[in-house]
């Protein structure tokens, strides 16, 4: 499969002041959990940050998202993948270009790259398609920052075998496709997107991504005060 990376044709807003950092990665990476905890690490640090997940949010996107993750739901790949655009579009509109445009930090649990990922290399669906609807949907928005939490899928899974939705009961082998892609899309964009990986305490994985997100938001800046809160957030 052939992809040249959504981001080098979606040009920024440049009316945009903030900073939109999302978060990527495969099923039980621990994505959500470092995704707080960092939100609430910049926030005790004085910035002014907004804290979403995709697909939800919004009133509308919550709603879809309940369709699209209820295993009883027979959803069709083109329809599935509407629908996280759907989701997405809204978010947009109503909360992440707002937000940037007052210059907030944004960040997001899965964006894009996820529909990428998970629809485009995981169920096989022409990814040039996607690309060509994800710069309609974005609306001029696209991460300046993303961070890919690896993990192997076999232990991703593991963590996730007690309570799984629609998309997480899906067998193995798409799993492992959706990881490859994600792996492609951080080759093909190095600087936006920087791979994590995943160590068992969660408190060295969130050091990991202090020290990236603090050179984004600082390039140069001392790292020393990423351990000192990190103790103090113990």
């Amino acid at each position: 499969m052939i992809f040249k990376g959504w981001g080098q044709n979606l040009e920024r807003n440049s009316a945009l002041k903030g900073k939109f950092i999302t978060f990527e990665g495969s099923e039980g990476c621990g994505k959500s959990t470092q995704s707080r905890k960092l939100c609430q690490y910049l926030k005790n640090n004085g910035y002014s940050v907004v804290y979403l997940r995709e697909p939800g949010t919004t009133v509308i996107s919550e709603k879809i998202r309940e369709i699209l993750l209820d295993p009883k739901n027979l959803i069709a790949p083109s329809c599935e993948m509407l629908l996280y655009m759907a989701s997405r579009s809204q978010v947009v509109n109503e909360v992440i270009k707002p937000a940037l445009s007052k210059g907030k930090i944004v960040i997001c649990d899965r964006f894009f790259d996820s529909t990428v990922a998970y629809q485009g290399f995981g169920l096989g669906m022409d990814v040039d398609f996607i690309k060509i609807l994800g710069k309609f949907v974005c609306d001029g928005i696209k991460p300046d920052l993303t961070l890919l939490l690896d993990l192997s899928v076999k232990k991703g899974l593991g963590y996730r075998k007690d309570s799984q939705d629609r998309i997480e009961k899906r067998p193995y082998a798409y799993h492992v496709r959706v990881r490859k892609g994600y792996l492609n899309l951080a080759t093909l964009e190095p600087e936006r997107i920087k791979i994590v990986k995943v160590a068992e305490d969660k408190a060295v994985t969130q050091e990991k991504i202090r020290k990236i997100v603090i050179d984004f938001i600082k390039p140069g800046k001392c790292i020393s005060v990423v351990s000192r809160q990190l103790i103090a957030d113990s």
